[in-house]
């Protein structure tokens, strides 16, 4: 049977982390499910959650926070699905997505699919803040100018790769906070591997319920976007 490795990335979701596991689980999928948790030393009672799972999937815990993108790439090492996906440990996200997102993967049509906020509904359906919505938009064009790769949301958690792919992007990634997403998205094009986007569900959070990235990492982002693309 093929395999899905989810890469949860945690830091102080101690409010939805059991939550998510538990809308993970329900998800029936054709194809086996591997869960690896990278706690990036949290400081609220999310170690004290996943400790819990410690014997049921895999749970790395970080001794230093590091930054989503690490904590990404760190879960990169422990797959050993056919597939593997991210998923953040918020509620953003449904994992009722995950079937069609994989599927084209597993038909071997692409090597890379990404889940879309903006695509099959109104472009801003579930975002809470329009002024970072805009500004990701315009990090979105500036990404798709520079890698040649036209995405409609290359900010999106849901990056589904190949285990194929994953090899070939892996060696090259160096982020360890949010520019991750625009890192990977050059990759795939440096790497010209097939990419598609589907349309998903998003409700976005406020900062008061734990929202975590802010105008410091969306000024990074431009930075980011230009290395990963022109100097890597």
């Amino acid at each position: 049977m093929k395999k899905l490795s989810i890469i949860i990335p945690v830091y102080n979701e101690e409010n939805t982390l059991e939550r998510i596991i538990s809308k993970i689980e329900a998800v029936d999928l054709p194809v086996e499910k591997e869960l690896i948790f990278v706690d990036d030393l949290s400081s609220d009672r999310s170690r004290e959650i996943l400790y819990r799972y410690q014997g049921k999937y895999k749970v790395v815990f970080l001794n230093k926070n590091s930054g989503k993108g690490f904590a990404v790439r760190r879960g990169f090492k422990e797959i050993s699905g056919d597939v593997a996906i991210i998923q953040d440990a918020d509620l953003e996200y449904d994992p009722k997505d995950y079937l069609a997102l994989i599927s084209p993967i597993l038909a071997g049509r692409v090597d890379v699919v990404y889940g879309s906020r903006f695509l099959g509904q109104k472009k801003d359906a579930g975002i809470v803040y329009r002024r970072g919505y805009f500004f990701s938009r315009f990090l979105n064009r500036l990404s798709n100018f520079l890698s040649g790769v036209y995405l409609s949301d290359m900010y999106t958690c849901y990056k589904v790769f190949s285990k194929e792919a994953i090899n070939k992007i892996y060696p090259h990634l160096l982020s360890k906070r949010f520019g991750i997403d625009p890192e990977l998205t050059a990759w795939v094009a440096k790497l010209k591997l097939g990419i598609m986007e589907l349309p998903i569900s998003y409700k976005g959070r406020t900062y008061e319920e734990g929202k975590k990235i802010n105008w410091k990492d969306g000024i990074a982002a431009i930075w980011h976007i230009i290395r990963f693309n022109i100097f890597a």
